[in-house]
């Protein structure tokens, strides 16, 4: 693959009929995608039972002037393990810019920061990522088991979590109604 087909930046889509349950309707933000594989923090699905404070007091931290927002259900992998998705108007020493989309930081520091009104203006809080190997997203694609769509930044911050599946696929000026839930050869 070269680098402008890697996926980092744009938001996967879990085709109707996805093969795997877990990933139902899913949408994900693809913050790094290379030949080592891929990396992506769910978006779609709110961790039930979960909200940012109670991240927030789970480690100490006092939430000060945050709001107490749904945190989302970043992905099966390490499900205890927080990321922030935000706008690129904060960044750590461990932030990572998300090819032109946001930002990713996993660190203390930035939920201190929210919690103390310093932050990013922008965020959304996912415990567990979303992990492929080596070739293993490229060939789940190949299979019928992801679209790829651009990054839509209104739908990452300003779309609530059950609605942007749907909103993705409209911004992509697509019906996900009109699509197969199966594949053929031609």
């Amino acid at each position: 693959m070269t680098v402008e087909q890697y996926l980092s930046g744009r938001i996967l889509l879990a085709m109707p009929g996805m093969f795997d349950p877990r990933f139902e309707r899913s949408v994900n933000v693809m913050c790094v995608h290379d030949e080592n594989g891929a990396l992506g923090i769910g978006i779609g699905h709110v961790r039930q039972g979960v909200r940012f404070h109670d991240v927030l007091e789970e480690l100490d931290i006092d939430p000060g002037v945050s709001p107490n927002r749904e945190v989302m259900n970043g992905g099966p992998v390490e499900p205890g393990r927080g990321f922030i998705l935000h706008s690129t108007d904060w960044g750590g020493a461990d932030t990572i810019a998300v090819e032109g989309l946001c930002a990713l930081s996993a660190s203390m520091d930035v939920l201190r920061a929210i919690a103390e009104g310093q932050g990013p203006s922008q965020w959304i809080m996912a415990l567990g990522y979303a992990g492929w190997g080596a070739g293993q997203l490229e060939a789940e694609m190949r299979h019928h088991g992801w679209y790829a769509a651009d990054g839509h930044r209104e739908v990452l911050f300003q779309t609530p979590p059950e609605g942007r599946w749907m909103a993705t696929w409209r911004a992509e000026g697509i019906d996900p109604a009109l699509l197969s839930n199966e594949t053929g050869r031609a």
